[in-house]
């Protein structure tokens, strides 16, 4: 069941259930939220709002953009999953993008195996590196809260009480599909990406396999498919091959996902979506 938590990451993103309910939040609470996500980070001084020097351009994605997903195990429908890019925050001098995924699984899946994930990401709104990492597992009997704050000008990362050496601009799981988004991606050819979880550095590379046309709950859509390939074991490991079907076009929406695990296999699909500021 480790597998169905790796797909949340990938697109992983991927969450809901009730959590779908009303999102709409009082000015009150999105200041609440905003002012932790300001000062729950470390501070460094010497951060600035020119993000490390690197910018990069991004037509892909904004604020506003909310994709759900149907999750599947073989035949059953195991749970639901959400992300969006939720809103532009001051984190430690920099602007960025606070990005939010959540997971749960379905009434009767949770009688064998229960999910209710969240995971959060601080992405830089221009270089689009990571500023910080979080995420709240609610797994069968596991629970687990990790929180990571990542120094990107001195290449470091504090998770806990351990400091991690980074390489330049690492990404952390849910920001990495955000940055994959953001490439031209040519059918041949592999994207590499410098990824941080749980105290270690992957080396990840995205294979473009193919462009096809797939149907999901959501509609049709002409897509490339993308294979990620990590060349140590690490968060997408897993039983046979995991393919990503993102949309042809300059959103990359992720539409489709699918991976074997020992018995059957797991496929997330979309269900609906709504495009941010760039898509309007």
């Amino acid at each position: 069941m480790r597998t169905f938590v790796i797909l949340i990451f990938l697109l992983l993103f991927l969450f809901s259930g009730k959590i779908y309910g009303d999102t709409t939040k009082s000015q009150s609470d999105s200041l609440k939220d905003q002012e932790r996500i300001q000062t729950s980070g470390r501070f460094f001084p010497d951060a600035t709002s020119r993000s490390l020097k690197r910018a990069l351009p991004n037509n892909a994605f904004e604020v506003g953009e909310r994709f759900v997903y149907n999750v599947r195990y073989g035949p059953i429908r195991a749970g639901t999953a959400m992300m969006e890019v939720a809103e532009v925050v001051n984190y430690n001098g920099h602007k960025t993008f606070r990005i939010k995924s959540f997971a749960k699984s379905s009434k009767f899946f949770s009688l064998f195996f229960k999910v209710d994930d969240r995971v959060e990401s601080i992405m830089d709104f221009y270089g689009l590196f990571s500023h910080h990492f979080e995420k709240h597992l609610k797994e069968g009997s596991y629970r687990a809260d990790r929180f990571v704050d990542f120094d990107q000008k001195n290449r470091l990362a504090y998770e806990g009480a351990d400091t991690i050496p980074v390489p330049e601009f690492v990404l952390d799981a849910l920001a990495s599909l955000y940055y994959i988004r953001t490439l031209d991606l040519k059918v041949g050819n592999s994207v590499f990406i410098n990824n941080y979880s749980d105290k270690k550095n992957y080396a990840l590379e995205v294979k473009v396999l193919k462009k096809e046309k797939v149907k999901v709950p959501a509609g049709r859509f002409f897509c490339v498919v993308v294979e990620p390939i990590l060349q140590a074991s690490g968060i997408f490991k897993h039983e046979g091959k995991l393919k990503v079907w993102l949309t042809d076009d300059k959103y990359k929406i992720p539409v489709k996902m699918k991976s074997k695990v020992v018995v059957g296999s797991i496929t997330t699909e979309l269900k609906s979506y709504t495009l941010g500021k760039i898509g309007k």
